[in-house]
């Protein structure tokens, strides 16, 4: 992939950028909060994505306070601006997915059944610490009007996701439950 084109985290790290601007740290947290359930990345390429996007014009800089010292604040160029215009007009197909629990299930054939279903505890504990993050990225949400509506109808995707899975989990415990 080429350094200077734009990429699909390029275009996440701008629709978390917003009108509002962000640091890269508030990205992470972003991410952290909940954004996982949509969009999976390193930490490491967040904080450096916002350094690519100002050498390509989409993001100008400046130096800020922050909590520990100066901090970088990255906001939108009129470019970034327009490439999400263009980007959020393009059509959306189904999401890519790498379920892992869904993987195991498939293999479940050639294992035994109750160690398919301990292999989806930690899946069910997850579950339970994104139930968490979402409670705390709707009260984030709160604090910024300007994208309240479109917060909110991300968590309630997330909200069903979370629940589509746990729904799964019931469905598989009953099933391979009671196999034998």
């Amino acid at each position: 992939m080429s350094s200077d084109r734009l990429n699909p985290l390029s275009y996440v790290v701008l629709a978390l950028i917003g009108e509002g601007g962000a640091a890269p740290y508030d990205l992470v947290e972003m991410t952290r909060r909940g954004a996982r359930l949509y969009w999976a990345a390193a930490p490491s390429k967040i904080y450096a994505e916002p350094k690519r996007l100002e050498q390509l014009g989409y993001v100008s800089s400046r130096r800020e306070p922050g909590r520990k010292g100066e901090r970088t604040h990255y906001t939108l160029t009129d470019a970034g601006r327009e490439a999400l215009r263009t980007w959020v007009a393009e059509p959306s197909g189904f999401p890519r997915i790498y379920h892992e629990a869904a993987c195991r299930v498939l293999a479940a054939d050639l294992a035994d059944d109750d160690a398919v279903l301990a292999s989806m505890s930690s899946l069910r504990q997850d579950l339970r610490h994104l139930d968490l993050l979402l409670d705390e990225a709707e009260q984030v949400s709160g604090t910024l009007p300007h994208r309240e509506r479109q917060l909110r109808l991300v968590h309630s995707l997330g909200r069903k996701l979370v629940a589509a899975h746990d729904e799964w989990l019931d469905e598989l415990e009953r099933e391979l439950g009671q196999a034998d």
